[in-house]
């Protein structure tokens, strides 16, 4: 019989890796269901479309995260006026995120640069880095429990949105964000192709930008050649979430830092946002609540 050999103790980095993958195994269980915010196309307000789910979504009495992965160009600061936080609380489960309000938590790699003269320098870092930032924002961030973790992904399919993509749990979907012309949909069915080619389920399409809502009449105008979205979902067979227009407020509320749904509840954009969370709503149960 062979004598049973004692297998070498793992070394340091070994275990900090273990430490690592624990901590990003309990972080995802606590986490229902994460929806990743995507588009093959810069320019279409994915970041505003994101963050303005991610509100309605809170309002509705869900727990929601916000997880802005754009290393290069981080926007979700800006549009929910959050410049200059940071996050704080070291501890076991690690940094404490940024509260917008006390249902939506957000992180950003603004909010672990050190000052402000370093969050406007440029931020030059190679895939394994931004892979690596991207773990700690879920491993190492104490988000704690959520309905969702709505993320915030630059546009294309490069090193962010393929590391969040590879790190996610099960219940994670992907929503495609485009605008109507050609040009646009062109660039986004990419984004189709790489969700489909790394098993990520894609929940649904939004079209943004969907005409112009007159400030004077209220009337909804068509600016480019509409419908390329609600086609687009048709030509795939994932369901359409809905048409957004322009809203000039919408600009307004964005540099002001509020969400526009919560601002601007009544109008024709923001109803919209409402239709576009209702079948997101039933991915969650409802929580029973605390007295």
């Amino acid at each position: 019989m062979q004598e049973n050999q004692k297998k070498p103790p793992l070394t340091r980095e070994q275990l900090d890796e273990l430490r690592d993958d624990l901590m990003l195994a309990d972080s995802l269980t606590r986490i229902e269901n994460t929806l990743m915010v995507l588009s093959g196309k810069g320019g279409v307000g994915k970041s505003t479309v994101a963050v303005n789910i991610a509100a309605a979504l809170a309002a509705s009495d869900k727990m929601v995260g916000l997880l802005d992965i754009d290393i290069h160009g981080p926007s979700v600061p800006t549009l929910l006026k959050l410049e200059g936080r940071k996050a704080t609380g070291m501890s076991e489960r690690g940094l404490a995120p940024v509260n917008f309000n006390d249902n939506l938590k957000v992180m950003s790699i603004e909010f672990v640069i050190h000052d402000q003269a370093q969050a406007d320098e440029a931020v030059i870092w190679r895939g394994p880095m931004k892979h690596r930032m991207i773990r700690q924002f879920i491993s190492e961030v104490n988000w704690g429990d959520l309905d969702f973790l709505i993320v915030d992904a630059p546009p294309g399919t490069g090193d962010e949105p393929l590391s969040i993509c590879q790190m996610a749990p099960p219940r994670s979907q992907a929503i495609i964000v485009t605008t109507p012309q050609t040009v646009a949909i062109r660039d986004v069915k990419k984004s189709i192709k790489f969700c489909k080619s790394l098993g990520m389920p894609i929940f649904g399409i939004v079209e943004n930008m969907s005409g112009f809502v007159c400030s004077e009449c209220g009337t909804t105008h068509d600016l480019f050649k509409g419908g390329g979205g609600e086609k687009l979902a048709a030509e795939t067979g994932f369901r359409f979430l809905g048409k957004i227009p322009i809203d000039p407020r919408m600009v307004i509320a964005s540099d002001d830092g509020k969400p526009f749904v919560l601002e601007h509840a009544n109008t024709p954009a923001a109803q919209a946002f409402e239709k576009i969370i209702q079948p997101i709503l039933g991915l969650a149960p409802v929580r029973m609540k605390k007295h």
